[in-house]
């Protein structure tokens, strides 16, 4: 797919923006002075395929930690900062790769102008965070009320800020816990401004309807070659929202690391346990570092033939189960042995 020309920027070592790969970030749920528990919960996340992370920083204790934390994990950090703008330069001193915040909250110009210089005497991009709930009351009376309109014109203004302090290196995000309010207010500023996108569907909530609306927001954007980083925002583990973010960017292409696994929905043709199968092969395959595709399928008759595509994949049927590579037949085993097979064949790809 074709990705929409955005400027580039660089969060640490992690480049966004200019076609650069679509990341995925998150965000700490410790106590960010808590240097042990928020470097676990980093690290864990790592593991899960993180590649930004953010944090909140609340006070100085938690600004100060920045460079203990940083100390032991592997990804670039990107400070959340509400109001206090001291906290912001503080972050900076203390080798932040990056600073959230919205000009308009930080108060007076002068304010601003201080987080600006701190990060331009580190080459540190700021992100300006925009949302539903935060757009300032005179662009509410002018557009009347929360839409694409007034999300929109309220970046602007908050860039305006920026840009007026000859400050270029910013991305933006445009969030609301609307899906449909959220697309268009992406797609209005991508056609205005070439500004680098994280895309999200904030406050989306607990459950399977949180990650069908984060899904279906970001992987209609991203779709249409809008958005330069995402972050899944659950009610639930910073884990589960990298992991949700990740099988968006595989289901469309964007990320071609891990193994992806297609399954057969079953139906009266399905003489073996295709659900505990698939969830125990994906438990197995969750962490292993090839590039395949690997099928499971219900029966023969849809086996080998739907799942062609697929680099390696499995059926069984009458107590005979399949092995089959790019659709043709390889081996076949006693399906007790199936997925012992499966997985020594996988080992040889």
């Amino acid at each position: 797919m074709n990705r929409k020309y955005t400027r580039e920027i660089s969060v640490g070592d992690v480049k966004i923006g200019n076609n650069s790969r679509v990341t995925v970030q998150s965000m700490t749920t410790t106590i960010t002075k808590d240097v042990e528990a928020t470097v676990n919960q980093i690290l864990e996340l790592e593991e899960a395929g993180c590649d930004l992370i953010r944090f909140a920083v609340n006070d100085f204790d938690d600004a100060q930690a920045i460079t203990k934390i940083k100390e032991k994990i592997h990804i670039p950090t990107i400070a959340d900062i509400q109001y206090d703008y001291k906290l912001a330069v503080e972050s900076v001193k203390n080798g932040i790769d990056c600073v959230r915040i919205n000009p308009g909250n930080i108060g007076s110009k002068i304010k601003v102008k201080e987080v600006v210089d701190a990060c331009k005497s580190k080459g540190i991009p700021i992100r300006v965070g925009v949302n539903s709930g935060s757009i300032h009351k005179n662009l509410l009376e002018k557009y009347h009320g929360v839409n694409e309109d007034s999300i929109v014109q309220s970046a602007l203004e908050e860039l305006e800020v920026l840009e007026s302090l000859n400050f270029y290196d910013t991305k933006v995000s445009l969030k609301a816990s609307n899906v449909n309010l959220s697309i268009a207010s992406y797609r209005k500023f991508s056609s205005l401004s070439e500004y680098p996108l994280h895309l999200g569907i904030t406050e989306a909530g607990p459950g399977i309807n949180a990650v069908i609306k984060s899904s279906v927001g970001i992987g209609t954007l991203l779709a249409e070659g809008i958005g330069d980083t995402i972050r899944v925002s659950l009610t639930d583990s910073p884990v589960e929202e990298v992991k949700v973010g990740r099988a968006i960017l595989k289901s469309l292409g964007l990320l071609k690391s891990g193994v992806e696994l297609i399954s057969c929905p079953t139906c009266a043709r399905t003489t073996i346990d295709l659900i505990n199968i698939s969830k125990e092969v994906e438990n197995k395959l969750s962490e292993l570092d090839k590039n395949i595709t690997v099928a499971l399928m219900g029966c023969p008759v849809n086996g080998p033939g739907e799942a062609r595509e697929a680099d390696i994949g499995i059926t069984a049927s009458n107590g005979v189960g399949i092995i089959f590579k790019r659709g043709q037949i390889v081996k076949k085993v006693s399906e007790d042995e199936l997925l012992t097979e499966l997985y020594k064949e996988i080992e040889q790809l």
